[in-house]
């Protein structure tokens, strides 16, 4: 079972000279207590510079790595969307157990020119294997950077906690799950290909990754998301059942992101950005693995065409999953490689914010996110949608599952 941790601490930031953060107290306990796995929480800001010290202590007993994570508020709470990734230490993937661990955070860096009375901190720990937690909160979806209509209006939409996985499906682990489900009750309309076990899946229906998620909560004991009425008695195991969103078991199981938990993971906890990373609105090879047709100012690759690493022998030109940089919640490939089913039918944004939205009742076309190898500079953008016949499939196409907390 994983262990999932959040401490909200609440702290005040004064304006000592501009562009300068100043004195830092530490306020009242928080309506959120410290959960079992973590204390002596600390919390300061060097005197005279805009270096902010997180100090705790960390008793979870896990097999696997932990990953710390860290996200701020800076209205009492109301919203997680501070762009914060200026931190060092002991955060992100692969902390262990252990007393006085430290986090540094470049405050200025990340929020120049400002102060506030009124920061809150989410500090979150998670050991699910091969997964990221992607905390609570809300996000603005969607953007105005480039002319794309089918990405406004934005709109900000709260999003509950969940686990994604942190690379694309790789033809390994479909390979584990496939073979176990045609021997237990299960049927595809393909067994979906793979240029090699630690590239991604690809060639598989909207279907087939939907029952594929079945499939694997019910290898691991898990009680299945997906069912055939909304009765949500029947598992669903065969054929090219049309799901609708009340036969889901939210809750349960492994799944398919929604278009939502699909861009706020891939946004890595910023706002305001092109791509899945911070620091620049712009993409390279050396980022992901796109085609680059020099037609868009923020593609900079200084080579044209494919990856020139990955163009050899026959398509599909995909790569080794985890081969780029991880965005901000440490999840790989989140613009390139192979487009991604998502959850909902495609169709036009609501401008009002929305809770954990899952998408229009009905539909022609399920979405797809993230871009591929195949596919230019701006249908890698976090923000760019695409869609595709839930009955097609195509060497440019995989997906990754999420699983809700607390299982």
């Amino acid at each position: 079972m994983p262990n999932q941790v959040i401490v909200v601490m609440k702290t005040y930031l004064r304006r000592r000279a501009v562009a300068l953060l100043a004195a830092l107290g530490l306020l009242a306990a928080t309506s959120l207590p410290a959960a079992e796995g973590i204390s002596n929480l600390r919390f300061s800001q060097r005197a005279g510079t805009n270096l902010v010290d997180i100090r705790y202590d960390l008793s979870i007993s896990a097999t696997n790595p932990l990953l710390v994570a860290v996200t701020v508020s800076t209205n009492g709470g109301n919203s997680y969307d501070l762009p914060a990734t200026h931190f060092t230490g002991d955060v992100g993937f692969g902390v262990t157990a252990g007393t006085n661990k430290w986090i540094v955070w470049e405050a200025l860096r990340d929020w120049p020119d400002r102060f506030s009375t009124n920061i809150f901190i989410h500090l979150s720990v998670s050991d699910v294997p091969g997964m990221a937690l992607i905390p609570a909160g809300p996000f603005v979806m969607g953007d105005s950077l480039d002319g794309d209509s089918s990405a406004l209006p934005r709109h900000t939409n709260q999003i509950s906690a969940f686990y994604m996985d942190k690379w694309e499906i790789t033809k390994a682990l479909w390979d584990s799950v496939y073979t176990w489900a045609i021997t237990n009750g299960y049927s595809f309309d393909g067994a979906a290909q793979g240029k090699a076990t630690n590239h991604p899946a690809q060639y598989m229906t909207w279907y087939d990754a939907v029952k594929w998620c079945n499939a694997r909560s019910e290898q691991q004991g898990r009680t299945p998301a997906y069912y055939t009425s909304v009765a949500q008695t029947t598992v669903y195991r065969t054929g090219q059942t049309t799901v609708q969103n009340d036969w889901v078991k939210w809750s349960s199981g492994y799944r398919l992101p929604t278009e939502a938990e699909w861009e706020k993971a891939a946004r890595g906890g910023a706002s305001g950005q092109r791509f899945p990373w911070s620091g620049t609105n712009n993409i390279t090879h050396s980022r992901a693995n796109y085609y680059s047709d020099g037609g868009y100012a923020y593609d900079t690759s200084p080579t044209r065409g494919y990856h020139p690493t990955f163009a050899t022998g026959s398509t599909p030109y995909t790569s080794p999953v985890g081969y780029f940089a991880a965005n901000g919640y440490g999840l790989y490939d989140m613009a390139g490689n192979v487009f991604e089913w998502c959850w909902d039918w495609y169709g036009s944004y609501s401008s009002g914010s929305q809770t954990d939205p899952r998408g229009p009742a009905s539909g022609s076309y399920r979405v797809l996110r993230g871009g591929s190898w195949v596919i230019d500079a701006f249908g890698c953008r976090a923000a760019f949608r695409y869609y595709c016949d839930p009955t097609s499939w195509s060497d440019g196409l995989g997906f990754r599952s999420v699983l809700p907390p607390g299982q």
